[in-house]
């Protein structure tokens, strides 16, 4: 069996497969066998600092509308906050899961020093 290997430029190799910042229709996770090149890996780098950077936008917003001289909003505009925010928070914690599982194991990393 070959074995998957998942690489960010720059980084070490880590064998197995990428988790993908997306999932099935059915909310399952996706995964990508790959060397960290090639359209598909490229794809979702760049989905990925997508959705950083859209929680980024979200989180300055949030912190505005927070503010203690801050137009008090709806509870319509505070669920439509509360959700937004539960979405960006799922995708950076996915972000985060996918590239620590990129990083190699430091035992190992240290055996081959």
């Amino acid at each position: 069996m070959a074995e998957r290997a998942t690489q960010r430029p720059g980084s070490p190799v880590v064998e197995g497969p990428r988790l993908l910042p997306w999932t099935t229709e059915g909310g399952h996770p996706c995964y990508l066998s790959t060397d960290g090149q090639g359209y598909l890996a490229g794809l979702a780098d760049n989905i990925e600092a997508i959705q950083l950077g859209m929680g980024e936008d979200l989180l300055e917003y949030a912190r505005d509308a927070m503010a203690p001289d801050a137009k008090t909003l709806s509870a319509t505009e505070y669920r439509w906050l509360a959700r937004r925010l539960t979405e960006a928070l799922s995708d950076a914690l996915r972000v985060a899961d996918s590239r620590g599982q990129r990083l190699p194991d430091p035992e190992e990393a240290t055996e081959d020093a």
